[in-house]
């Protein structure tokens, strides 16, 4: 079937909904009396030559119809009432030896061709899921669903090796790490005093007029009365065993979550080859490094776990990675490295494991300028002295760095009687 596709320019306004109406009915009824007159011409043609009086008359409807439709356009394209633009696309038949014809309207935007879909949309989605299991508890089945649903999305991301699905796992992984250490700094917070932790009476008191007064005096009074006090102490005491211990539990059940999440997201990201980044932010999460100094013992383990794993992979990019990054990684993880313990009946890390990490973190201090050595080991020294731990021993670049840094200035030294004597030399 040929189609003819007819075209009207689009105009400054569209039409009101009653017009639009009333033209496209006409078109319709043009269109169906257009395809009746064809009919029975054709059949009239093999029949006999000439027309009847009905031919005659139905073909005048038809003319009149199509005039109707072109009286209604010039109204809609020129009417005061109109109200947006118009951009309407009509497809009518051509007339050939076809003995059907078929009457296609395109009015909107939604009958186009959808584009196809984008990587983006998958990188939503995978986005979306990441920020699902932050917020879903740990104990719900559904959170083994969700975790499920990421792994699948980014095993096939992976395997399909595409550079685009790559890059949809690098940067949904990206801001899931950014978003997870977040949560973990939030919960290791210490939780600020409110004015929920006034007892009743005082908080009645300070709602009257001078009531903070008052309330200060109850504090005076406590010498002449002793019972005050007492009361008083009852009070905060049954406060402070109650509400405190609460929060301390809560928060610490969240922030092993979050370091649990934390250190998958670490590995995955490790796998997709978003090395550079996750190194990058860690370099610089320097409040999460001090407030992990203070965290439970099962929290500290996980985040040794991420550090050393990090450190493993920063050796083995050393030279692609800026002096910085490696600077910020070793000065404010290596604290936390010395003061953390395991915190559960197993080791966080074997011996092996240690002896590893500290190969490695003598290799990457000794890429590092003289200056940079010498802040870094000199907290690693007044930390390892402070500390119950041997781990890390660090004592290998610190003797290196004494050496080098000796050898440096006799050479220094040399060089400047060398100098001199050539300068008495000539005078």
């Amino acid at each position: 079937m040929d189609v003819a596709v007819v075209e009207y320019g689009s105009c400054k306004t569209r039409p009101s909904a009653l017009l639009n109406s009333i033209f496209m009915t006409t078109v319709k009824a043009a269109a169906k009396s257009l395809v009746a007159v064809a009919s029975n011409a054709k059949a009239t043609d093999q029949q006999s030559h000439k027309w009847r009086a009905t031919d005659h008359m139905r073909f005048m409807l038809m003319l009149m119809t199509w005039l109707a439709v072109w009286v209604l356009r010039v109204l809609m394209d020129h009417s005061p009432f109109s109200t947006a633009s118009l951009d309407d696309l009509m497809m009518l038949p051509s007339i050939g030896a076809s003995s059907s014809f078929d009457l296609v309207l395109q009015q909107d935007s939604s009958d186009h061709i959808q584009p196809p879909p984008s990587a983006k949309a998958l990188g939503r989605a995978l986005t979306h899921i990441l920020a699902l299991l932050n917020e879903i508890p740990a104990s719900s089945r559904k959170y083994q669903f969700a975790l499920g649903m990421a792994n699948k999305i980014i095993d096939e991301n992976t395997k399909c090796g595409h550079l685009e699905m790559l890059q949809v796992n690098c940067s949904a992984l990206a801001s899931a790490f950014a978003r997870t250490s977040g949560l973990l700094y939030s919960s290791l917070k210490s939780p600020r005093m409110s004015d929920d932790s006034w007892t009743w009476p005082s908080r009645i008191l300070r709602s009257i007029p001078l009531g903070s007064f008052v309330a200060s005096s109850l504090k005076g009074l406590a010498t002449y009365f002793p019972w005050v006090g007492t009361v008083t102490s009852l009070f905060e005491n049954k406060r402070q065993l109650v509400v405190p211990n609460h929060e301390e539990s809560v928060n610490d059940l969240a922030a092993e979550k979050h370091a649990q999440e934390l250190l998958w997201i670490t590995s995955k990201m490790i796998e997709c080859g978003a090395v550079d980044e996750v190194l990058v932010q860690w370099s610089l999460s320097s409040g999460l490094a001090s407030i992990s100094l203070l965290s439970n013992l099962r929290v500290q383990g996980l985040i040794v776990t991420i550090t050393a794993m990090l450190i493993g992979e920063l050796n083995k990019v050393k030279d692609e990675v800026p002096r910085q990054v490696k600077f910020n990684i070793l000065v404010l993880w290596i604290p936390v490295l010395c003061f953390a313990e395991n915190g559960v009946p197993y080791p966080v890390l074997t011996g092996y494991e240690r002896l590893e990490i500290e190969k490695t973190m003598n290799n990457l201090i000794s890429t590092l300028p003289s200056i940079d050595q010498e802040v870094i080991l000199t907290n690693w020294m007044q930390d390892f002295m402070t500390t119950s731990s041997d781990w890390p021993n660090l004592q290998e670049s610190y003797d290196h760095w004494c050496h080098s840094t000796r050898e440096f200035n006799m050479l220094e030294g040399e060089q400047l009687c060398e100098s001199t004597l050539n300068i008495e030399y000539k005078i």
